[in-house]
């Protein structure tokens, strides 16, 4: 019997390349995908993206979803609590793995694994340690297609919201950005892929500007945190809405 596993799923292009590898290795039984989104909101924490969206992703990718609704302004301590009740919940019903699509970023690997210590659940990372320009490419190959939902103003200006994930975007990228955003310079929709059935429609809505404070109770930079990790700069939000 394959071991059970929850997914850990931003909605993103890094998420969608290690999903396509789990379900291609077919080493783990997917029990679901599990992403934290602001309660008050609506919205995939640090991507901003629309339930609404999330759930018709998940309907063309044919898998289970558990979404986390978290408060506004969640401190590190309450988050952390949140998601060791979340999972509690999850190896009654006898998850053993949590898989990541995490790339290099070794604190915030650090902290999944001590967290899940905790409950006896093992860490897996699909695309770990991988080049990110190959991965891109890889990307692409397979057929993945992905909208910018959120930039860093500390690294891109607002241009670069709303744009298709292509080689222009990546060319278009300045000097020390990672290709694949990995240090938090952008994040993505995807929208199209191999293991889709279908595409799911969208419209790039307005780019809005949202300025957060350092603050010692955000978490690390984690698409999964209920509030905007330690940054002293402002994030520019593409507001992606459903298509016809």
């Amino acid at each position: 019997m394959k071991p059970k596993a929850i997914f850990n799923w931003s909605g993103g292009k890094d998420s969608a390349l290690a999903l396509h590898r789990i379900q291609q290795q077919d080493q783990f039984q997917l029990h679901a995908l599990f992403t934290s989104l602001s309660q008050a909101h609506q919205r995939v924490t640090m991507h901003g993206v629309r339930e609404e969206l999330m759930r018709q992703q998940l309907q063309q990718l044919n898998l289970p979803w558990k979404p986390l609704f978290l408060p506004e302004g969640v401190s590190l301590k309450e988050y952390n609590q949140a998601m060791k009740t979340a999972w509690q919940d999850f190896t009654k019903a006898g998850v053993t793995h949590a898989i990541f699509g995490d790339i290099y970023l070794e604190d915030l690997r650090q902290y999944r694994e001590t967290q899940l210590a905790e409950v006896g659940v093992t860490a897996v990372f699909p695309i770990w340690g991988e080049d990110t320009t190959q991965l891109l490419e890889e990307f692409w190959r397979l057929g993945f297609k992905a909208k910018i939902v959120c930039v860093n103003g500390k690294y891109l200006d607002a241009s670069f919201a709303g744009r298709e994930l292509d080689q222009a975007f990546i060319k278009d990228l300045p000097a020390g950005v990672d290709p694949c955003g990995e240090n938090g310079e952008y994040h993505t929709f995807v929208y199209d892929g191999p293991n889709f059935k279908a595409p799911v429609p969208v419209q790039v809505g307005e780019t809005v500007f949202k300025s957060y404070a350092p603050s010692s109770q955000n978490s690390e930079d984690d698409c999964f945190a209920a509030s905007p990790p330690a940054y002293d700069t402002g994030f520019w939000f593409c507001d992606l809405l459903p298509g016809n």
